[in-house]
């Protein structure tokens, strides 16, 4: 059963998104809130494994809120879903570390496909919207990044074919290592980067200046 919590400051959206998403098998609502602060005191009691989280919420970003989410419960998937096409906060959600960024006008089935892709790790970020976020991260980076130096060889092509797209057992055959090995340097590589997703790492990767 695949655990979903809503974020969302309108009752009658949160109310019709339970309605959909405890209406099929697999996936079970387990709880709401309408701002950040609530968000937070209850994420971590209902244990989710995604959060469905509004853009703009009356105490602050949907954003911020799935960074901090990310960064204390990194199991945990975010997908933003908002009413507005905004390709700098669609760059924002990335670097946040979100599974995905919806439009709220998206169809019933495709949301709920969506959830449960993200629940099995899979990330619905375009390349495109990847490489915006590298951009704006490509302007600001330095070489001298000391997160780069800690990183070893294996770590580096690891996160190199992390942002090629590879999946676990595709790096593994390609460098010929188990599968078991390649998720034990995806770990390492996350933590040494500072980070709580592959996407964050293969934005961080596309937007150094000296990869």
């Amino acid at each position: 059963m695949t655990r979903v919590f809503l974020v969302d400051d309108h009752e009658i959206v949160r109310r019709g998104l339970s309605d959909l998403i405890d209406g099929v098998e697999g996936l079970e609502v387990v709880g709401e809130a309408g701002t950040v602060r609530q968000a937070l005191a209850r994420i971590e009691a209902a244990r989710p494994d995604v959060v469905v989280i509004d853009v703009r919420l009356p105490d602050g970003s949907g954003i911020d809120l799935c960074r901090q989410i990310r960064s204390s419960m990194p199991q945990v998937a975010c997908l933003i879903l908002t009413a507005y096409d905004d390709d700098t906060a669609t760059s924002a959600a990335v670097l946040a570390g979100a599974s995905g960024y919806l439009l709220k006008n998206i169809a019933g089935m495709r949301l709920l496909d969506d959830i449960r892709a993200v629940s099995t790790g899979r990330t619905l970020l375009d390349a495109g919207t990847v490489a915006r976020a590298a951009a704006s991260l490509r302007d600001g980076a330095r070489d001298d990044d000391p997160r780069w130096g800690s990183l070893g060889l294996r770590e580096r092509q690891v996160l190199a074919l992390i942002a090629d797209g590879l999946t676990n057992r595709q790096i593994g055959e390609r460098l010929g290592l188990a599968e078991k090995t390649v998720k034990n340097y995806v770990s390492s590589l996350l933590l040494k980067l500072g980070v709580g997703s592959r996407t964050q790492a293969a934005v961080l990767h596309l937007g150094h200046p000296g990869r």
